[in-house]
């Protein structure tokens, strides 16, 4: 087993607890924010996420599907949201169900900036850095429609966003959750800050790298100071190149998301959660490096993480914990089939973003599939 690095014990394992700041987890397996789109239309968590979630509270942690702060940031149909007193409401009875069966679950909250449409939203507009729309179609209730020019926001619009941002995080406390993830990964509006080929501004939000990561560095800043840091984690996904989302020069995003991380340090945060091909690497080791907090390691966004690279990635110290996607959708008692080593349930893709229970609660526990 190779040495730990700072912090970490050298016989931990997947299956050993784990403290990431105010949230104490029994293993170091995390469930993947996961779209579902099983919200309704109203974007209020009902009996069928209860479910879902409760079913899953084995792992050490849940970080929720994204969660959007207000109308302009939603970005799926179906996709929950935290802006109101119904949906808080419905985040209560799922932060109750995963407590009850011993589990830590935090809200995943997710501005989608310009990954949508106003078909979607229901506003006039939809909102980003710059007025630079994405190259593609969105699917909308009415089909397929071409991703809108997006409404740059201007300095001010920035702050309300920042503003909404915390309110949604005050809210997802009120309702029990034990923290929140900021979203700033995978093209939505943080990320979207962070690249210059998103974020085109020529006011203190664009042009250098640190004015790039002011915008975020900023709404971390300020959600920690609402909530306490230590109940607060941060989601990157450097030089993934989604959704126009562009980040090719290493320099670049060495410097970008350094300074993000270097800023971010003195608060204690929760952890940060980098996704990223290779976790080991040299890119996301030299950030856990700067950020000097807890990491949770996720791979698995083109390809499945396997059992055997979680344990590897934990026995070898490059994180704290490993954040596991599609395996944790069809096993809703991975860890424990994990730690047994049992065979697995096969993720249906077709009944990813489906209505209902089928490929969302039906999949079998070990006893009843090995029945």
């Amino acid at each position: 087993m190779v040495a730990a690095g700072p912090g970490l014990e050298p016989d931990m394992d997947l299956f050993s607890p784990v403290t990431l700041g105010d949230l104490e987890l029994a293993n170091r397996v995390v469930m993947a924010p996961l779209t579902r789109m099983r919200a309704g239309a109203a974007g209020v968590p009902g009996n069928l996420l209860v479910e879902h979630y409760e079913q899953r509270a084995g792992v050490g942690l849940i970080i929720t599907e994204g969660t959007y702060p207000n109308a302009e940031s939603q970005a799926y149909p179906g996709q929950p949201g935290i802006a109101d007193d119904e949906q808080e409401a419905g985040w209560r009875r799922v932060a109750e169900a995963v407590h009850a069966r011993g589990g830590r679950i935090v809200l995943q909250v997710m501005h989608g900036g310009r990954v949508s449409h106003p078909d979607i939203t229901g506003t006039e507009r939809i909102v980003a850095p710059s007025a630079v729309a994405i190259d593609g179609q969105v699917h909308t209730p009415n089909g397929k429609l071409p991703y809108p020019v997006p409404h740059a926001l201007t300095t001010e619009e920035v702050q309300a966003v920042l503003a909404d941002i915390v309110a949604a995080s005050k809210r997802a406390i009120a309702a029990g959750l034990d923290g929140v993830e900021l979203h700033s990964a995978n093209g939505y509006l943080l990320h979207e800050f962070l690249s210059p080929v998103s974020n085109q501004r020529e006011d203190r939000y664009g042009g250098s790298a640190e004015n790039r990561a002011r915008f975020g560095i900023e709404v971390v800043r300020a959600v920690a100071a609402a909530i306490g840091a230590g109940k607060v984690g941060l989601r990157i996904s450097p030089a993934h190149n989604i959704l126009d989302v562009d980040e090719t020069e290493p320099a670049d995003v060495l410097a970008t998301y350094g300074h993000l991380v270097d800023a971010l340090r003195p608060l204690g945060l929760a952890y940060l959660s980098v996704l990223h091909a290779e976790p080991a690497g040299e890119l996301v080791q030299e950030l856990r490096r700067r950020f000097d907090g807890p990491l949770i390691a996720n791979s698995g966004f083109g390809t499945v993480t396997t059992r055997a690279e979680a344990v590897r990635l934990i026995e070898a110290a490059h994180a704290d914990a490993v954040a596991v996607g599609r395996p944790v959708l069809a096993n809703p008692d991975l860890v424990e089939r994990w730690a047994g080593e049992h065979p697995e349930n096969e993720p249906d893709p077709a009944t990813f973003y489906a209505a209902g229970a089928a490929g969302y609660t039906d999949y079998p526990a070990l006893a009843l599939s090995q029945g």
